[in-house]
């Protein structure tokens, strides 16, 4: 199948560091080449792939301070994919720029869908799905639809990552972790209170964008300056991930929002650690409650979850994520759902019976 792939420019294809969308559509990309498919990724030109790379502009846009107006680049590379489809170059069209290409590519007959990787309760939301509620769009999980049940959803595709990107190694678990990014949402400050009350190290592996950067300053900074059990480390590459999430004794994840799927969930199970995170958003769905972590209501309760913690088998934990969260199986459920929307396309041949 001629599959493209089109990507936000805002990072590359997978990110240097942060950016969880580009990070799924590189590992997704990476499996349908593997599969086997003729797959083009449009996406900045620093990005690397094993398709056929369709550079829009030669930088990705966070790192390049020239760029101003970054909509200008978005509609010229969804321009270029649409020319390409005139040519008839793709079977399908996979989006991931949320509902930027919606107006353009319901107009022209090659067929598409859009996974949805952001927040969906906003209600400028509401007005957009009922406008275009015949586009077939991918939830992340069950949980992020809540907000928009008009929406033509095919079906729930959770992210996967590489088997083997992430693999558990041999180390004493004698601290608490935090990773990811550091903002109100994620509940940085309900960690590290967690972490005191338990009296156990916390590290903290994650950056700060400009956007939170008040946040850290007036909650976050108080709480870990001169403070011996925090640990701020900053933002860490998925090739230090295995050593700091294997040395943990679980992930905490205080979340304050609908999070429609939790990335380093499924990232701290590829290394056998488990996670401990509020019941908001997708976090049921990812987590299987006394197997792969424990899903709670508030500090109290998680409190008492990490004294919880050492029952839990790092070895399940692990045969879980392979189970449920692999790049592959994610590749596989992405062609599933392709192959359906073009058989749904193809026109149908309408037999008439001549009248005698």
């Amino acid at each position: 199948m001629r599959i493209a792939q089109v990507a936000p420019l805002t990072e590359a294809v997978p990110p240097k560091l942060y950016g969880g969308t580009e990070r799924v559509v590189h590992w997704l990309t990476e499996e349908l080449v593997a599969l086997g498919h003729d797959v083009t990724l449009f996406a900045s030109g620093d990005s690397q792939t094993s398709g056929k790379l369709d550079a829009t502009w030669p930088k990705a846009l966070r790192l390049d301070g020239s760029v101003r107006d970054p909509n200008a680049l978005h509609m010229v590379m969804l321009e270029r994919v649409r020319q390409k489809c005139d040519d008839e170059q793709f079977d399908f069209l996979h989006f991931h720029l949320d509902y930027y290409p919606w107006s353009l590519f319901y107009r022209q007959p090659t067929p598409f869908l859009t996974t949805l990787h952001g927040r969906l309760d906003l209600p400028e939301h509401q007005p957009v799905f009922h406008t275009f509620s015949k586009v077939p769009v991918i939830s992340i999980s069950n949980a992020q639809r809540r907000p928009v049940p008009q929406a033509n959803w095919v079906r729930t595709i959770y992210h996967g990552l590489p088997q083997d990107l992430l693999t558990p190694k041999a180390s004493k678990h004698d601290y608490l972790a935090v990773l990811g990014r550091i903002a109100p949402e994620k509940g940085v400050d309900r960690a590290i209170k967690i972490a005191m009350r338990c009296g156990i190290p916390l590290k903290i592996a994650a950056k700060v964008d400009r956007a939170d950067q008040d946040y850290y300053d007036q909650l976050i900074s108080p709480l870990i300056t001169g403070n011996p059990l925090v640990d701020f480390i900053g933002e860490i590459s998925d090739h230090e991930k295995p050593d700091f999430l294997s040395g943990a004794m679980g992930l905490l994840l205080p979340i304050d929002w609908p999070e429609p799927f939790g990335l380093v969930m499924i990232e701290s199970m590829a290394c056998g650690t488990p996670v401990i995170a509020y019941n908001r958003g997708s976090v049921s769905e990812i987590i299987d409650d006394g197997l792969t972590g424990f899903v709670v209501e508030d500090d109290l309760s998680a409190v008492a979850a990490v004294d919880r913690l050492p029952q839990l088998s790092r070895a399940a934990i692990r045969q879980q994520f392979e189970r449920r969260f692999t790049a592959r199986r994610m590749a596989l459920d992405y062609l599933a759902a392709y192959r359906s929307l073009q058989e749904a396309s193809e026109p149908r041949i309408k037999l008439v019976s001549s009248a005698e």
